[in-house]
């Protein structure tokens, strides 16, 4: 019986949530990242396996990995999205929780334009109701 550590708890949850969670050119897939000491974004296009814009707080942040510098990064992030003509998103939390950071960048990232969709998990914004 192995002792599993809560990065292997982690990882888990992850594989679970990209089963459901897939990026499309239309509305690429929104990849969060944190760790104790950075945080990245990715738009990542999972049907060419491109990823069509990134940010991350290397070097840009002299207030160290808190939720304030969560939001200047998730707007940072948008503007840079929007730039490449991305409108929409499917949030991949990674396995996080949807709470703190994560939180933080992805309302921010609302706030400066982005449609954030279902956060870190579900049918990508689809009813489970189809039209008849």
């Amino acid at each position: 019986m192995s002792i599993k550590t809560r990065l292997d708890y982690r990882k888990c949850r992850h594989v679970r949530l990209r089963k459901k969670v897939k990026g499309t050119n239309e509305r690429p897939r929104m990849s969060v990242l944190v760790s104790n000491k950075n945080m990245y974004i990715q738009f990542i296009d999972d049907e060419k396996s491109v990823t069509i814009a990134y940010a991350s707080s290397i070097g840009k942040s002299e207030g160290g990995c808190n939720v304030e510098q969560a939001k200047i990064l998730g707007k940072r992030a948008a503007e840079l999205a929007i730039e490449k003509g991305v409108k929409s998103v499917v949030v991949d939390r990674g396995g996080l929780k949807f709470h703190g950071r994560v939180k933080a960048i992805v309302d921010a990232a609302s706030e400066a334009g982005l449609d954030a969709g279902p956060r870190g998990g579900g049918n990508n914004g689809k009813d489970d109701k189809e039209e008849k």
